[in-house]
């Protein structure tokens, strides 16, 4: 089980970081997970990474075992903030390495552009970055919907599991990442039922705040930042974004992954931890 640190954010939020593994004198390589997700979601992840890496991962506000912000406080930027207050009590400030999924990948980038020198590298598996103008269309808005439609409540956590596992989206997660999203990604109730930590408006509240990256902000990031996208053949997502997030990056690199969907890290972990070794190896 991962050891938990609380680490304060800003508007009173508490930010729970979990340790993946790997030894304490090794470079740390912090995880930031995807809307709707936890941290101790990617612990098949870290597992595969933690030889090389002292994997740490964060929820964010309103995620996993953190604290929700204030109503109607909810930005991307705030995000970026809980994220620098965690590189500043787990490194002192010192760069850190970091993979972002999503979600994840956006605040990564938004952090680096607050703070530049947060960040040493960054493998960022189709963040949310997004054309200036981007209204939502086939993106934000549809996933907002979908998110308020959720089941938040089951009998049981193997209920849950059995839901997710035989169905689409989440039936095509590796069986681990599954079992951990159920376990860490849900709360029990007083009656013995379980809960989404993440509640569907929260979630669909994460899709729809205002300061997401665009492109035009991403020349100002001097770090080195691979961008990995998986396959679009089966619809829209955000890995329509990669060639135009590397071609705005001084220091991109693009990787596309034609058997990954779009939560690749969680689909095939030890191909991800392959791809971030290559591009962060210590």
């Amino acid at each position: 089980m991962s050891a938990v640190r609380r680490v304060a954010s800003g508007d009173g939020v508490s930010i729970a970081v979990h340790d993946l593994g790997g030894a304490r004198s090794s470079e740390v390589l912090l995880v930031c997970h995807a809307t709707g997700f936890c941290g101790r979601a990617y612990q098949a992840l870290g597992d595969e990474l933690s030889d090389h890496f002292h994997v740490l991962a964060l929820d964010f506000q309103g995620h996993g075992d953190s604290s929700a912000p204030p109503k109607g406080a909810l930005d991307w930027g705030t995000m970026a903030g809980d994220l620098l207050a965690v590189v500043d009590a787990v490194s002192g400030g010192a760069p850190v390495a970091a993979f972002g999924h999503s979600l994840g990948g956006g605040a990564l980038m938004l952090a680096e552009l607050a703070r530049p020198g947060t960040l040493r590298a960054a493998h960022l598996f189709e963040p949310i970055v997004i054309p200036p103008a981007w209204s939502g269309g086939t993106g934000s808005g549809s996933f907002a919907e979908s998110a308020r439609r959720r089941r938040s409540v089951f009998p049981s956590r193997a209920e849950a599991l059995y839901r997710y596992a035989s169905r689409p989206p989440l039936n095509v997660l590796q069986a681990a990442s599954l079992a951990a999203y159920v376990d860490h990604g849900m709360e029990e109730l007083a009656d013995g039922r379980v809960r989404l930590k993440c509640s569907p408006e929260h979630e669909a509240a994460t899709f729809e705040a205002t300061g997401k990256p665009t492109f035009t902000d991403l020349p100002a990031v001097s770090i080195p930042v691979t961008v990995a996208v998986g396959t679009t053949e089966h619809g829209w997502t955000p890995a329509v974004f990669g060639p135009s997030i590397v071609e705005a990056l001084p220091k991109g690199r693009l990787e596309r992954h034609p058997l990954l969907g779009h939560f690749g890290p969680l689909q095939g972990p030890a191909t991800v931890a392959a791809m971030v070794l290559g591009a962060l190896g210590s």
